[in-house]
């Protein structure tokens, strides 16, 4: 997945930063870099990306114009982290449930406060790392501890992010995870996906029945499937295209809540599901991970041009 320069970012600390500067949003943290190539923007809570496009460009990802930016409540849109664990607990393998302490879906990660590690620049990139260390802190919502680390590098060329689980307890931890990608779209009724044709997936609209996907992925209405792949993948809309390359997946969730369920959700117009789509790059369903005593894992995603 590297898209290394030949010239690697650079470590620095705050006060040396070119392109990158701390700015508050509503009531949350965020790096703001303004790069002479590239735009992006990191949210301390969630290491959460709302923002990336290179100069001149609009925006990479969707973001709802009524997300509400306040401390504890996760961000829509962008790449929201979903991690220890993917989805409802009940629907997480038995190794990855007992673990959980709570009925909220998609983890913790997405609301924690992430530490920042790292900014490095360069003519060509900046790479910005955060960290959460999930131990005690933690142990009303979940049984573990691991730590997480989030990297994102941006360049002309796309968006690269990484996510690194190590276990520090001394026995195995299973756990679910997904980047939850949102892009935007001019109309999702002439949007598909490409990549997916003769995989399996899990309709989670029809009791979880398994399914196996004929040619791209169409959306008509609400859509919410797992599928059993991690191959690349290419985003198809009117204004252009999009491609996915990913490291430590077997499993992509692809979403779009459609009318009815648009119409519920909380800080989502009720006529944004036309206007946006998810391909998660996700260790979802029978893709959960399990890792001894000081393994790691990660799941990676690039965000590239199509």
């Amino acid at each position: 997945m590297s898209e290394s320069s030949n010239r690697p970012p650079v470590s620095l600390s705050p006060g040396q930063w070119s392109f990158t500067r701390w700015r508050t949003v509503g009531q949350l943290e965020a790096l703001d870099v303004n790069h002479p190539l590239f735009r992006a923007t990191v949210f301390l809570q969630g290491a959460h990306l709302t923002h990336f496009a290179p100069r001149d460009e609009a925006d990479w990802l969707w973001l709802s114009e009524t997300a509400q930016l306040e401390p504890g409540r996760a961000i829509r849109g962008g790449v929201p982290v979903c991690w220890p664990w993917f989805g409802a607990p009940e629907r997480n393998a038995p190794e990855v449930n007992r673990r959980i302490h709570t009925s909220q879906a998609h983890g913790f990660a997405r609301t924690a406060l992430w530490k920042l590690e790292d900014v490095r620049e360069s003519a060509h990139e900046v790479e910005i790392s955060l960290s959460l260390d999930a131990n005690e802190d933690f142990r009303d919502l979940w049984s573990g501890h691991a730590l997480a680390l989030m990297t994102f590098n941006f360049s002309v060329r796309g968006c690269q992010i990484a996510l690194t689980t190590t276990n520090l307890s001394s026995e195995p931890l299973a756990f679910s995870q997904a980047l939850h990608s949102y892009f935007p779209t001019a109309d999702i009724s002439r949007s598909r996906v490409l990549g997916l044709g003769q995989s399996n997936y899990i309709d989670t609209l029809q009791e979880w029945d398994y399914r196996s996907q004929d040619g791209p992925v169409y959306f008509d209405g609400e859509v919410d499937r797992i599928y059993e792949s991690g191959e690349p993948l290419t985003i198809v809309t009117p204004r252009g295209s999009r491609k996915l390359r990913t490291v430590g997946s077997d499993s992509t969730v692809v979403w779009n809540p459609g009318p009815e369920k648009a119409a519920r959700l909380s800080d989502f117009p009720d006529q944004a599901w036309k206007k946006m789509l998810c391909v998660e790059t996700a260790n979802a369903a029978g893709d959960y991970r399990v890792l001894n005593e000081g393994q790691s894992h990660t799941l990676g995603v690039l965000i590239g041009r199509g």
